[in-house]
């Protein structure tokens, strides 16, 4: 893993759908001085979804933003764009969606140990550079479990995932009903440095 660079900030906030995570990551990286770059991770399904797209785009470009659209290679998107600024990638459980279904048309399966390094490369690309990187991500286990061995192992990939990003990230929010609930703050260590055996 990456050294933390003294002007190289990580903030990782997750919830629930609707919960108002996206909403409050781009008011914090609003807040921070720019230049502000979006990492989409939503692929172009059908028309529904590419209207959903551009709406999203043209209110972004109105704030200043500049958009990234990468579905699946993350770690080479943050490797790209420049130092300074904010970088805010928005969704993780998309990202991770993604990664699957490309798995599924290669016949391939995901481990939550390959996740475990797919995130912890992530993580790295995210700690080059002086810049801020704020991940939005899902919290999809306090639910009933899922019935399909499929919808499981995403569960369990997004769990690892999950869990990985906090354990490394400076600071982590989880969303309530549009409220913040801060789960560790910037000035702390880390909690568990010997994860994931903890």
């Amino acid at each position: 893993m990456a050294n933390k660079s003294l002007s190289n900030h990580l903030l990782y906030i997750s919830g629930g759908a609707r919960s108002g995570k996206s909403s409050y990551a781009e008011k914090r990286a609003l807040s921070l001085a720019g230049p502000h770059t979006y990492v989409a991770t939503c692929p172009v399904l059908d028309d529904e979804m590419v209207a959903r797209i551009e709406l999203h785009r043209q209110r972004r470009a109105g704030d200043g933003w500049h958009t990234v659209e990468e579905p699946t290679n993350l770690a080479a998107a943050l490797s790209t764009i420049q130092d300074g600024g904010v970088v805010l990638v928005d969704c993780i459980t998309l990202w991770i969606n993604n990664l699957l279904y490309q798995a599924d048309i290669n016949s391939k399966s995901l481990s939550e140990d390959w996740m475990q390094t797919t995130t912890e490369n992530l993580i790295d690309a995210a700690r080059r550079g002086k810049r801020t990187v704020i991940f939005v991500s899902n919290e999809l286990g306090m639910g009933i479990v899922p019935a399909d061995a499929l919808s499981r192992n995403y569960r369990d990939l997004v769990g690892r995932c999950n869990q990985v990003l906090a354990a490394h990230a400076d600071e982590a929010v989880f969303m309530v009903s549009g409220l913040p609930l801060t789960l560790k703050k910037a000035i702390k260590e880390d909690i568990c440095p010997q994860f994931p055996r903890c």
